[in-house]
């Protein structure tokens, strides 16, 4: 009996999604060598997951967003020289860590580690 309630708490637990809530900050490399920077201001409520991506491009909203458990996708559309250009997220969080895998133009990706910020 003691198994199976504490297979329920884990269960319900995963379904809510993982604690995102608040900054994560992502020193990383782009494919061309670039060194950027990117803050994610992010709220979760339930699986729906909303907020920003603040960079030395500007801030933009979050869109698609959800949690599953630790897994956790958004995207965002930047202009890069006049072209839209939708960069997806996707990833695990994993405490104070979350590791995304940036894909964009359905062909090239990288990905980054964005730590939470403390306040």
């Amino acid at each position: 009996m003691l198994k199976l309630v504490g297979l329920l708490i884990i269960s319900a637990l995963m379904a809510f999604g993982a604690d995102v809530t608040g900054s994560w900050k992502a020193e990383y490399t782009t494919p061309d060598g670039t060194q950027r920077q990117s803050t994610f201001n992010l709220k979760a409520d339930g699986d729906k997951l909303t907020g920003k991506v603040v960079s030395a491009m500007g801030e933009t909203d979050i869109q698609n967003g959800s949690i599953k458990g630790d897994d956790i996708s958004f995207s965002v559309v930047r202009n890069f020289n006049g072209n839209d250009v939708t960069l997806k997220y996707s990833g695990k969080v994993s405490g104070d860590e979350m590791k995304l895998k940036v894909s964009f133009n359905d062909e090239q990706s990288f990905d980054i580690v964005a730590k939470r910020q403390k306040t």
